[in-house]
């Protein structure tokens, strides 16, 4: 049975970043287990601050775990919006496809 093995270094976020790179995508939709992002954890703190939208610089400079920073930086340097939504309703996919506001848009200034 041979062993599949990753690669050092990259997360699925990175390698979602670097093909959307390559195909030359519009944007990457990221579903998460969160509506959106915030400035903290809005399970553990019911004080969480949401973000309708940031730059990339900003998710890097306040540390905010969206993606990994290589990943975010990839984006950054292609000028690929993600954009961040919660996966809890089966038709946030349809909203995010269709340009309705939901979750949190991260882009360039």
């Amino acid at each position: 049975m041979r062993q599949e093995r990753g690669i050092p270094f990259f997360t699925t976020d990175t390698t979602a970043s670097l093909r959307a790179a390559e195909i030359d995508a519009d944007i990457i939709l990221l579903a998460k287990n969160v509506d959106a992002v915030y400035d903290s954890d809005p399970v553990t703190n019911p004080d969480a601050v949401k973000y309708d939208a940031l730059s990339y610089i900003d998710v890097i400079n306040k540390g905010l775990k969206v993606m990994d920073s290589t990943a975010t930086t990839l984006c950054m340097d292609n000028d690929i919006p993600i954009l961040v939504f919660g996966l809890d309703d089966p038709d946030n996919i349809l909203r995010a496809v269709s340009g309705e506001k939901i979750g949190t848009i991260i882009e360039g200034e």
